[in-house]
């Protein structure tokens, strides 16, 4: 009878717990725009995505940190803007960790009060440490688990670069030992085909970056050999990952959790399950955002089904803007019609316009969030902050600098949101404040249509505009407005005073080449 009573009393504990700490999902798109889904005007139907809107939080001014995916990574969880940390640009699939395991994440503080974490996706955060080669063959560390997860099944950095294989708990899925794997970005390993010596092979063309070893009948960037029974089917990649992270949903329904579901979609390749060929008019780009609406429907699906809808405050952003050719020739340009993946703004992925870091940002938690439309300032950088407010408990001394704490703000009781937003593109900056957006001298690049990198140079001052009067970027006004110059290269000087004095050229690592 006591052991029964103090069981009782440890439940009721544990849900009165629950209870107090929502559970967290963050559903993090992978170059998706803002024009993507149709509650921002776009002309594929997100559905599921819609809902959530409608009953949650659609910020019209909400950020991620940079224009690339690396960088807006690193920030949304470590709470600190990426151009601190140097390593923190587009990386190979082999980069060693870039956050530090010392450094507080969000996922090691959700943990460290009782979440239950997990991620289940795109990484992209280096893998192992830079004084010891990375074994694939063996335990992958440091990686997702030291730096907060306690579960982890993901990808090392993105679908088009090797090694094309997953990673739970810090070992390669499926791995052989007799077939081990080898990677090198320098250097081809092995004897496999390649785009290059093997095009005949391809069922997809590809540019030259992208025309490394072929897994899967496409080519990847960079190199790797061995591991045959552990490379996936791009086909089932969104499949895998959302099984994942609705099995973690359904083993934690007691506990609060937090889940940090990154999928693929829409980076390139987008090869999808053949249930989706024709998911809409716009080819392989954007039936992958149609994947990604379905998977946002079957993660809330399971929430319903388990009793925790209400319980779970969920965010959907993206990690930058569009972009319709990232080295795959897939016919996303020919097939986009009047669809604006950007939505009004200029640019997309790689570039300091709007377009480039101005992305969908959603918050949904039913019966606690005001629902509405918002137009407050506010970036993923301020994630870190508010969720700590959301729990209760204070942000950790030398974690989230940059993070500051919108909860009345994602809670949709204020559109009181940041003062400026900083955005980053190939280790450039730009500043929104207000209306006002400042771009300081250096080089805008962007990726053509074609595979051709376009460069805008920007000369002193830097260009000046005013976003509602001008969406598309093309009035500088900065010699009419000497005095608001001034007031934006100051939040930069106070920001990241190495910045100001921009930089002309790029060089091919900063292009993930």
């Amino acid at each position: 009878m006591k052991y029964s009573v103090v069981m009782a009393s440890l439940v009721l504990a544990a849900s009165a717990f629950a209870a107090d700490r929502p559970n967290i999902i963050f559903i993090y798109a992978d170059d998706i725009g803002y024009g993507d889904f149709s509650c921002y005007g776009g002309e594929i139907d997100t559905a599921n995505i819609d809902t959530l809107a409608e009953g949650g939080v659609r910020f019209l001014s909400g950020y991620c940190t940079a224009a690339t995916c690396t960088p807006s990574r690193y920030s949304l969880l470590t709470g600190e803007y990426a151009f601190r940390n140097k390593s923190a640009k587009i990386l190979p699939g082999n980069a060693p960790l870039i956050i530090d395991p010392a450094r507080p994440t969000i996922a090691s503080f959700l943990r460290d009060n009782g979440y239950k974490t997990a991620l289940s996706g795109k990484w992209h955060l280096g893998l192992g440490s830079a004084d010891h080669p990375l074994d694939w063959n063996g335990e992958i560390a440091p990686g997702p688990r030291e730096v907060g997860f306690q579960y982890s099944f993901n990808m090392a950095a993105t679908a088009d670069r090797v090694p094309s294989v997953y990673i739970e708990h810090g070992r390669i899925v499926n791995l052989d030992p007799a077939d081990p794997v080898q990677v090198d970005y320098q250097r081809p390993v092995g004897t496999e085909p390649t785009g290059i010596s093997n095009p005949e092979l391809l069922r997809l063309q590809a540019d030259e970056q992208h025309s490394g070893t072929i897994v899967n009948g496409i080519s990847r960037i960079g190199w790797m050999t061995g591991g045959q029974s552990a490379r996936f089917r791009d086909e089932d990649m969104a499949d895998t990952y959302l099984n994942k992270a609705i099995g973690f949903i359904r083993q934690n329904k007691a506990n609060p959790f937090f889940l940090y579901s990154a999928p693929n979609e829409c980076h390139v390749p987008c090869v999808l399950h053949e249930r989706f060929k024709n998911a809409t008019s716009l080819g392989p780009r954007g039936n992958a955002i149609a994947v990604f609406d379905w998977c946002v429907g079957k993660i809330v699906s399971t929430l319903k089904e388990i009793g925790q809808y209400e319980n779970t405050l969920i965010v959907i952003t993206s990690d930058n803007g569009p972009v319709l050719f990232d080295g795959y020739w897939e016919g996303a340009i020919e097939k986009q019609g009047t669809h604006k993946p950007a939505g009004p703004w200029r640019g997309g992925k790689y570039s300091r316009w709007e377009g480039g870091t101005r992305v969908p940002f959603i918050v949904s938690w039913p019966g606690q969030v005001k629902p509405g439309i918002s137009d407050a300032l506010i970036s993923q950088v301020d994630l870190f902050a508010t969720i700590a407010a959301l729990i209760g408990k204070p942000m950790p001394a030398n974690g989230g600098q940059d993070s500051q704490n919108l909860l009345p703000v994602i809670l949709g009781e204020t559109e009181l949101g940041r003062e400026y937003v900083i955005q980053e593109a190939l280790t450039q900056i730009a500043v929104r404040k207000g209306n006002w957006k400042f771009i300081p001298p250096g080089s805008i690049t962007e990726r053509g249509g074609i595979g051709i990198w376009n460069k805008t140079e920007v000369d002193e001052p830097g260009l000046l505009f005013h976003l509602v009067e001008d969406p598309g970027e093309t009035r500088n006004l900065a010699a009419l407005y000497p005095e608001k110059v001034a007031e934006m290269r100051d939040i930069i000087l106070q920001v990241a005073p190495e910045k100001i004095s921009g930089q002309k050229e790029l060089d091919k690592k900063q292009l993930g080449f």
